[in-house]
């Protein structure tokens, strides 16, 4: 079972779509709780689930991205959602991918952020297996030592500093084995960059201007080779831009709703 943050789920059984929230690594559904309060405002159904192990859903090691899908499709389909506007960051936008590759007739839309579709190099791999083992050894706040110094744009976590302990305290309220788990699926992921070429729908692209995990130029990448896509660089935000800037990020995600006629008439 997953545990999810919802709004304005009584709206499903009228329209049969919602807003589905994908959150990054190592944090969980609460990242979105800027974005969640601004489909309840403007009456939009939306649900965030939280990956295996986080804030209540149930644990599962190892575990896939596909293992994920497989789960989260029938829970959409409980909620009587079956039509998904799908907002992936990071970690989620590699969630997305695979959701669209297994479950296409979901996928209404997308809103891909800070995310990528290559694989990882060897290098990133090495990395990635030396987080883990780091992880292992010394807990949650391992974790949280190392992202930190990546995650936001210069200066945002000393200007913001209820920002950067939301960030935090997410990071240390999980579990050793459910931050290493999430971090092996990542690793495993497949190479989406050819499913770029075969994606349908509408697709908008958001990422920090001063990401340097997954920079801009990766989202113009696939901006260059999704047909139905429209690119939004943020100013003033790295690599978590919903959280960086709320307000801006919540906009871009409004036009896009409003753009494939998923949003309500005021």
């Amino acid at each position: 079972m997953l545990t999810y943050t919802g709004v304005h789920l009584d709206r499903i059984s009228q329209t049969g779509h919602a807003v589905l929230f994908l959150h990054a690594f190592p944090l969980s559904s609460v990242m979105w709780v800027e974005q969640l309060g601004s489909m309840f405002q403007h009456r939009v159904a939306a649900i965030a689930p939280n990956i295996y192990g986080v804030e209540g859903s149930d644990t599962k090691e190892p575990w896939s991205f596909a293992d994920y899908c497989d789960e989260l499709a029938p829970l959409l389909g409980d909620l009587g959602i079956v039509r998904a506007t799908v907002v992936g960051l990071s970690m989620g936008g590699y969630q997305a991918f695979e959701l669209y590759r297994r479950y296409p007739g979901i996928v209404n839309s997308m809103v891909l952020c800070d995310t990528r579709a290559e694989a990882d190099t060897p290098e990133a791999l090495e990395n990635r297996w030396a987080f883990i083992e780091a992880v292992t050894n010394n807990g949650p706040e391992e974790a949280y030592e190392r992202m930190l110094p990546n995650v936001f744009a210069p200066g945002a976590a000393e200007s913001n500093p209820l920002m950067a302990e939301t960030f935090r305290s997410i990071i240390v309220h999980q579990s050793t084995q459910a931050i290493t788990s999430a971090m092996r699926a990542i690793a495993e992921r497949p190479d989406s960059t050819a499913m770029l070429d075969t994606i349908t729908c509408p697709v908008t692209l958001v990422t920090g201007r001063e990401d340097s995990l997954t920079p801009p130029s990766l989202a113009r990448s696939m901006h260059n080779r999704i047909t139905d896509s429209t690119l939004h660089i943020l100013p003033g935000a790295g690599h978590l831009s919903n959280m960086e800037q709320p307000a801006a990020f919540n906009d871009l995600l409004l036009d896009h709703l409003g753009r494939t006629g998923e949003l309500p008439e005021a």
